[in-house]
């Protein structure tokens, strides 16, 4: 029976590591959300996000650029959900309903919690339209996530997203009905009204959209 080969140190993947970081993160991301919401964006400092994650204020500066990015990261990790699952849709599928259905997907996945009963996420978007600077860094996590879209749906219409304005007209438009209906939720109702089932508020909103679409075109051709 041959010997096991010892294990070399330099072979060892690199999924502890990451795990570790992983956790590390998302602990820094929950401290700032809690601190945020318990004490406002003006008297929560990095230093306390980074002593409420029991780690060093050079950590945090390597996982984030500030307090509002640390709070906002699951902004960031749903959008590359949703940019996973867009780029799962499949390619004979048009790139409107693509991103709807993937937006479905990411609302309603069993492996994930999902948005609407994490914990204390409502009130955090709501300030989000309070806080400038909340939402500058809101802004511009939405629009990196975006932009990845922007390049799927090019890559599936088969054009240069530089160039062509389709890809980046669907995803703006697919994109901002997400947007509306996350704000409808934030600012109304409980998980007991009729905007508390986001999942379906999010369908409502892009049954508006298309019936709007559908309505334009019927009145262009009647006028024609």
């Amino acid at each position: 029976m041959t010997a096991a080969k010892p294990t070399d140190p330099a072979d060892v993947p690199d999924d502890r590591r990451r795990l570790k970081a992983r956790r590390t993160r998302d602990a820094l991301a929950d401290a700032a959300r809690d601190l945020i919401l318990d004490r406002g964006l003006a008297a929560t400092t990095v230093e306390a996000v980074a002593e409420r994650a029991d780690v060093t204020r050079r950590t945090f500066s390597r996982h984030f650029a500030g307090k509002e990015d640390a709070a906002l990261d699951f902004v960031r990790r749903d959008g590359d959900r949703i940019n996973a699952l867009l780029r799962r849709r499949p390619a004979a599928e048009p790139p409107l309903p693509a991103y709807r259905r993937a937006v479905h997907a990411w609302l309603t996945d069993p492996a994930e919690p999902p948005l609407q009963l994490r914990p204390r996420m409502r009130r955090l978007l709501a300030l989000v339209d309070s806080e400038p600077a909340l939402f500058g860094a809101y802004q511009r996590i939405r629009v990196d996530a975006q932009e990845e879209s922007i390049r799927i749906i090019a890559a599936r219409l088969g054009t240069d997203a530089a160039r062509d304005v389709r890809a980046a007209a669907v995803v703006d438009a697919a994109a901002g009905v997400l947007v509306a209906a996350l704000r409808v939720w934030a600012r109304t109702g409980d998980r007991n009204s009729s905007a508390g089932d986001l999942a379906a508020l999010v369908e409502r909103a892009y049954d508006a959209l298309t019936s709007e679409i559908a309505t334009a075109t019927a009145d262009s051709i009647t006028r024609e």
